[in-house]
């Protein structure tokens, strides 16, 4: 059985297609947890989904965040707990039967998470997270692992508090998988956001996640490099007031978090270095290349870069003499679109394209076959 976890606040229409969705599905060992976080107007809800799947109703009298999935998860009984949003759910069906027979030493797999495109269009993933860090609106969790780490920190309100999260059960000892099986559609409604609170807390919250976890030799190039990338995102979103109240905010609170520094080999696994040097380590082993360039750059893009100087590579910008294109991003979503992309322009004469990832098995196959 699982447990599907729902915080929502203030979109009912948004929830209700949402379940409609899960309903779809067909009847299944499940169960849904909605948690509201203080709604203006309550939804009256059935008990169950027409398909037999039950409904449990959770209503917080204060705005919670994150941590609202907190609270659904002690409601809920099952040994895997499926987070959701409510704008988000499973495609099928297919991920019920990994979990089962998920290695216990995984403590959460990621989802494939797509977003909708119009009709013609090809598919686009959702941005963000790390080949060991996940996003909360298509994830599974081990239910008691998620419960003996305290769950979401709710300091963190919204944003980045996965990636805190994915840090503590690194450190207790548990890894993070991704299954392409899992796929999961988010639509991603823009109703009641606000760039300037969404930079603000990126920013915020990113320089927690360093200042805890980032071995001693990495905490300031990891705080800097947060600082120039936001700045590049609230620059472009028209969102430096957001940025601005950010690093401040992270300047006055960065002294009060409790250090739980990683080990240099488990922050390389978090930061996405160790799986870059492992798959073009590989790549560079079965065809050795002398140049690569770094093409659609993104989250940790620096990864992808080291490793490559690490196997002695000469980094030249896309057109020049480059041996080899390396996909400059260690967050998956974008990594898999670039990548498909790139393998459809294969038959004009490009460079080969590299992905610094295999994050499962089919992954592995698809791109040695490319």
């Amino acid at each position: 059985m699982i447990s599907y976890v729902l915080p929502t606040r203030d979109r009912p229409e948004r929830l209700k297609a949402t379940l409609h969705a899960i309903d779809a599905l067909g009847p299944h060992a499940a169960e849904v947890t909605i948690v509201d976080n203080a709604s203006a107007e309550r939804l009256i809800l059935p008990p169950a989904l027409a398909s037999g799947v039950p409904i449990r109703q959770i209503y917080l009298g204060h705005n919670a965040g994150a941590a609202a999935r907190n609270v659904g998860v002690e409601a809920s009984r099952s040994p895997w707990i499926v987070m959701l949003d409510d704008d988000s759910h499973p495609l099928d069906l297919a991920f019920i039967n990994s979990l089962a027979h998920a290695p216990s030493d995984v403590g959460a797999i990621s989802a494939d998470i797509f977003l909708p495109t119009k009709p013609g269009q090809r598919p686009r993933r959702e941005s963000g997270g790390l080949p060991e860090v996940f996003i909360g609106c298509g994830v599974a969790i081990r239910r008691e692992l998620f419960l003996s780490l305290g769950g979401y920190d709710h300091t963190f309100n919204y944003y980045v508090e996965e990636y805190d999260l994915a840090a503590r059960m690194l450190l207790a000892g548990f890894r993070v998988a991704f299954d392409p099986a899992f796929r999961v559609m988010h639509a991603k409604v823009t109703a009641n956001r606000s760039m300037d609170a969404i930079l603000a807390r990126l920013v915020r919250n990113n320089g927690w996640v360093a200042q805890r976890y980032a071995p001693d030799h990495a905490r300031l190039p990891e705080l800097r490099e947060i600082r120039r990338r936001y700045r590049r995102i609230a620059a472009k979103e028209g969102a430096l007031a957001g940025f601005g109240v950010g690093l401040t905010d992270l300047r006055r609170t960065i002294r009060g978090q409790r250090r739980s520094a990683m080990p240099g080999p488990l922050w390389d696994r978090f930061t996405g270095l160790a799986p870059a040097r492992d798959a073009l380590g590989a790549w560079f082993a079965a065809r050795p290349f002398r140049s690569a360039a770094i093409v659609d750059e993104g989250k940790n893009a620096w990864a992808v870069a080291q490793a490559l100087l690490e196997l002695g590579v000469r980094l030249c910008g896309e057109g020049e003499d480059a041996e080899v294109c390396v996909i400059g991003t260690m967050s998956p979503g974008p990594m898999l679109d670039s990548f498909e992309r790139r393998r459809r322009l294969a038959h004009v004469a490009a460079p080969l394209v590299l992905m610094p990832w295999l994050g499962s098995t089919r992954l592995r196959r698809a791109v040695i076959a490319a």
